[in-house]
């Protein structure tokens, strides 16, 4: 509770910062394609599948020099990935994660000139707080599905119906896109998550390492000056 509490903070300071000398609020969403990277617990190069996932919430703007603006707020996005395992000869079992994270993005965006409207081009440090998600698997048309917990580590005394993620996940943001004169925005972005979002397993020596990463289409339309 004390880092959603800061999280929160950390937002809301962001926000009101980014009034400064303020260029306006945003109503941002769009769609995700996510998946996560890394390594299995032998090392090997993961090798899961995109998912589709979506992303809202609202961002506000303050100009830091001309041409250059200051970005942050709160969105809600859905993260994730994919996998399929063999078995036994013939059977396969699908798993399909989906995390739900407050995202506190702290961008760097630079808006020159174009026509009536502006290029956008961005990037900038994220941290994300997980606040939900499930795991469902299928196992030759055995369905189910498993609740997400948070963790950074985990023993055998943890109940083994969950599954278990770290919290936090914190990488960076690369944007590009188009405002037009209205204020409605369409912009292409990529994340890659820096850090393992995977627990430690009590006892366990391996090399396993889970890294968020994605790519998407988001609109944006700017409450403020255009």
């Amino acid at each position: 509770m004390k880092n959603l509490k800061f999280c929160l903070a950390v937002a809301l300071f962001t926000l009101f910062a980014s009034q400064m000398n303020a260029q306006g609020l945003g109503l941002r969403g769009g769609v995700n394609f996510q998946n996560i990277n890394g390594k299995d617990a032998s090392g090997d190069q993961l090798s899961n599948d995109l998912i589709v996932g979506y992303h809202f919430g609202l961002l506000g703007e303050g100009q830091i020099a001309p041409g250059f603006l200051f970005q942050s707020g709160l969105l809600y996005s859905v993260k994730g990935a994919k996998s399929t395992d063999d078995l036994i000869a013939g059977i396969n079992a699908t798993t399909t994660l989906k995390t739900g994270y407050l995202e506190v993005p702290l961008h760097l965006v630079f808006k020159p000139m174009l026509g009536n409207g502006h290029i956008i081009l961005g990037f900038g440090p994220y941290v994300a707080f997980g606040l939900n998600g499930k795991a469902t698997y299928d196992i030759a048309g055995d369905k189910g599905d498993f609740k997400v917990k948070f963790q950074r580590t985990v023993d055998a005394n943890d109940n083994d119906e969950n599954f278990y993620m770290k919290r936090f996940d914190v990488g960076g943001n690369l944007f590009f896109g188009y405002e037009f004169a209205g204020g409605l925005s369409f912009q292409l972005n990529t994340q890659l998550g820096m850090v393992k979002v995977n627990p430690e397993y009590d006892g366990a020596d391996d090399d396993t390492k889970w890294n968020n990463t994605g790519f998407g289409l988001s609109a944006m339309y700017r409450i403020g000056p255009k």
